[in-house]
């Protein structure tokens, strides 16, 4: 499958024999490299793999770095330091490894890496939890950055494993990308406080009407951050003292999509004004709400902030 034009696969094979950029090391934070993948890198590779790996360790747990490849196929080996000579290893260790070697892979500037099942080996950790943590963090880091990896292999040594994670990352990421990317989609509205009354807007595309100051969230921003960041956009207001009013998310509150908006109240510094998003603002008494056409469910939405004005509960 693709994910923003680099592949993912899963095979079953040899890491050592793949022709690919870089193959990643489940390494310990000594660098030693004994049994395991480890031991295979540097069997096949020759001790020139570790002789450089050792002098630049050790590394913290969950850090990594390169080495050149030796008699590999490869190019270069990144070390992903999954453990410490304990050989014990969890979540956190796994999933910070697997960052940093996907990190130090963009340092590279390389376009392929070939993973093995971090933490599996003599970590004894399980297979399908393993893959859906790297499956996570390939997603991660494929959506927040350009990359130029074109390829991402997870590459497993028997039929059990792959069938793991194949399951864990594959399929994992197909349910991800393919049925979660239909929504529902996370807003926010702002109920914005001023002393003449409440900051609407007037929509300049579908649907259309009055609303409040709101939209989409984006990816890696908090509800808090979102609602600001509208705020400022649609009226050039900065807000204060936010606070969490209530979540709809009837699906048919927004004709567009299911949507799930949270709902916050708050007071502004700064002048009003309608941002590019708005094709216009007003400030409205609560008594004038009743007669305007709102978009969404903001007028229930108005009614319901009346209520609570007034001490009622409409929840």
């Amino acid at each position: 499958m693709k994910i923003k034009g680099t592949e993912i696969k899963v095979v079953m094979g040899d890491i050592t024999e793949l022709r690919v950029d870089a193959i990643v090391n489940a390494a310990n934070n000594k660098l030693v490299m004994g049994g395991g993948v480890a031991g295979a890198i540097k069997k096949k590779g020759g001790r020139i793999i570790e002789d450089e790996a050792l002098k630049q360790g050790p590394i913290e747990i969950g850090e990594a770095v390169a080495t050149g490849a030796g008699e590999l196929a490869a190019k270069y080996v990144i070390h992903a330091a999954t453990m410490g000579l304990d050989f014990d290893t969890d979540e956190v260790k796994i999933r910070n490894s697997c960052r940093s070697a996907l990190r130090v892979a963009e340092e590279l500037k390389i376009k392929s890496i070939a993973f093995p099942a971090l933490g599996c080996g003599t970590g004894k950790f399980p297979f399908l939890a393993s893959a859906k943590i790297m499956a996570q963090e390939a997603l991660k880091h494929l959506r927040r950055k350009d990359t130029t990896l074109k390829e991402i292999i997870f590459c497993l040594y028997d039929q059990k494993a792959f069938a793991f994670f194949k399951k864990g990352v594959l399929g994992y990421l197909e349910y991800v990308t393919e049925k979660l990317s239909g929504g529902p989609f996370v807003t926010v509205d702002a109920l914005i406080e001023l002393p003449d009354g409440i900051v609407i807007i007037k929509r300049s595309n579908p649907p259309f009407g009055w609303a409040l100051p709101g939209g989409f969230v984006d990816y890696g921003e908090s509800l808090e951050d979102a609602v600001k960041r509208e705020a400022k956009e649609e009226t050039d207001l900065d807000l204060t003292g936010i606070k969490q009013f209530h979540t709809y998310s009837k699906p048919n509150r927004d004709p567009r999509f299911h949507t799930i908006g949270t709902v916050f109240i708050a007071k502004a510094i700064g002048k009003p004004k309608a941002g590019d998003d708005a094709a216009g603002l007003k400030i409205i008494g609560l008594n004038e709400i009743k007669d305007l056409d709102f978009a969404f469910d903001h007028k229930k939405i108005l009614q319901d902030y009346i209520n609570y004005k007034q001490g009622k509960d409409s929840f």
